[in-house]
């Protein structure tokens, strides 16, 4: 790397949920729930790069997340 190049983080983050209730009100609030515990595990860099299972509250797999750290050279 030379004095005028300088290395960021990226992140690439897909998610993936499957999610079904009596009414469309429950199933947001489902999601809205599942996306907020993601984005704390998120902060707590709880996860590596790769696909990982999201669980419901009863261990149900209802989705999946893919992670993907990388480095980019910008000039």
């Amino acid at each position: 790397m030379n004095d005028n190049e300088e290395a960021v983080t990226v992140l690439k983050l897909d998610n993936e949920l499957n999610l079904t209730g009596p009414m469309q009100a429950l199933v947001n609030k489902q999601a809205a729930a599942l996306l907020r515990s993601v984005a704390d595990r998120l902060e707590k860099d709880d996860f590596q790069d790769g696909f990982e299972e999201i669980n419901d509250e009863n261990g149900n797999q209802i989705g999946e997340i893919y992670v993907d750290y990388s480095d980019m050279i910008t000039y």
